[in-house]
């Protein structure tokens, strides 16, 4: 089948062929891509990559790096297989090694997947010499990592490509890349979300509605700005919180932040076709009420909020060592640890609310006053939010980045999830 693709705009021109003789822009040692989300960026950086290594290169090994590898297959390689494969050129790729071979006109090149999810990643990439490298979203991954894979391009003649869409201005590689870009001898390319020649105006508006604040700032305009005020400033218009729906859900889940000073919120989730309620919860804070739940009263809570209802799975906080334990040992419910990646966590809740995937129900107060508390930390120079009025916040990031893990949506997650509590003991 052929693929179609839509005309090139000139800055992704510009980033396809920078290294080109007579380019004008060949003596450059690095190229930096960054700016808004949908861009057409990183389809544009990664197929100049693979190009650039093809001519200059043969038998050499060269580096594609991303968050996790997941990811890096999902939004970088498979996008550039279908265009690789028009243009001529042989690839095969080998899952379980994470590489794949890339042949054309007598020349083979091998190109490794490295995941910089982490500090600990910098190890995984020790010991091999690469003639190039690039690193989608590389603002998401740790500097020693990244520094790592720099230092394993000692091939004269090797080239570095990043990508990635603004943080906040005290960001690492901002500061050391960005800000000195003549220093480091590297072409800087911005791009903005009409700079995509592949989405229409209706997408366009879609993608802008998305986001507000210093999100919108950031992943539409393409600025490095940081965030201040309310973390959901959109959740203060009322209308964002419904009664809760009248027709039976297909499925169901909790989230649950727990405490045992600090406040324990849980929370009860129903699916409605693609729609998440927040249905009810229950909200526990010690200092308020003057005296400390046992793990067993919260289970008690636990159960009470449920009901009949047999939850996908419950969602809890990962360092409630105590209170998973007590869960697994009732064997009710199933149990998840969560995912407590906050700035990640909630720009996934934001879009999430914001696109109406998942929905608060006006029978939850305590989440419903959070909201008009929660507040970025304006003295930390670094995205942060402030550790009061959060617990609420907490499992509700909790639940979205749940939902999102698989596949940063809905449908296959969800019918995964079903699949599987199929045959799981109730």
């Amino acid at each position: 089948m052929t693929v179609k693709y839509k005309p090139f705009s000139e800055k992704q021109l510009r980033s396809l062929f920078w290294w080109v003789e007579g380019s004008g822009t060949e003596r450059y040692d690095a190229i930096i891509c960054d700016g808004a989300v949908r861009s057409g960026k990183t389809f544009s950086l990664s197929l100049s990559f693979v190009l650039w290594a093809m001519f200059s290169f043969d038998n050499a090994l060269l580096g594609f790096c991303g968050k996790t590898i997941t990811a890096l297959r999902r939004n970088v390689i498979m996008p550039l297989l279908p265009c690789l494969q028009e243009l001529g050129l042989e690839v095969r790729e080998n899952i379980s090694s994470n590489r794949m071979t890339v042949r054309c006109a007598g020349r083979e090149n091998t190109f490794f997947f490295f995941s910089g999810k982490d500090e600990g990643s910098a190890a995984l990439i020790q010991g091999v010499t690469l003639s190039g490298v690039m690193f989608d979203e590389v603002a998401l991954m740790p500097r020693s990592f990244v520094e790592q894979a720099l230092a394993r391009c000692s091939v004269q003649g090797s080239r570095f490509f990043f990508n990635c869409n603004p943080e906040y201005p005290s960001h690492w590689f901002y500061r050391e890349w960005i800000q000195n870009r003549q220093r480091k001898n590297a072409l800087y390319i911005h791009f903005r979300m009409s700079d995509n020649p592949s989405l229409s105006p209706e997408m366009l508006r879609r993608y802008e509605g998305l986001y507000s604040g210093a999100f919108y700032r950031r992943f539409v305009e393409g600025e490095w700005v940081s965030v201040s005020g309310a973390v959901y400033p959109f959740m203060e218009d009322g209308r964002m919180f419904v009664s809760p729906p009248t027709e039976a859900c297909e499925e169901y889940c909790v989230s649950c932040d727990y405490g045992t000073v600090n406040p324990t919120s849980i929370g009860l989730w129903g699916r409605i076709g693609e729609t998440w309620y927040r249905l009810r919860e229950s909200y526990y804070d010690a200092r308020k009420e003057g005296k400390s739940r046992t793990d067993e009263e919260h289970y008690n809570s636990l159960e009470e909020l449920c009901g009949s209802i047999i939850p996908t799975a419950v969602i809890v906080d990962p360092s409630a060592a105590s209170f998973i334990e007590v869960i697994e040992r009732h064997g009710r419910y199933a149990v998840t640890r969560a995912d407590n990646n906050v700035i990640d966590g909630i720009r996934k809740t934001s879009q999430a609310l914001r696109n109406g995937e998942v929905v608060i129900c006006n029978t939850c107060a305590d989440a419903i006053r959070e909201f008009s508390l929660y507040r970025w930390d304006e003295n930390k120079p670094m995205d942060t939010v402030i550790k009061r009025d959060d617990h609420a916040m907490d499992d509700i990031r909790y639940f979205v980045s749940y939902i999102k893990a698989a596949d940063d949506g809905f449908g296959c997650a969800s019918i995964q999830r079903r699949t599987d509590n199929l045959f799981r003991p109730h």
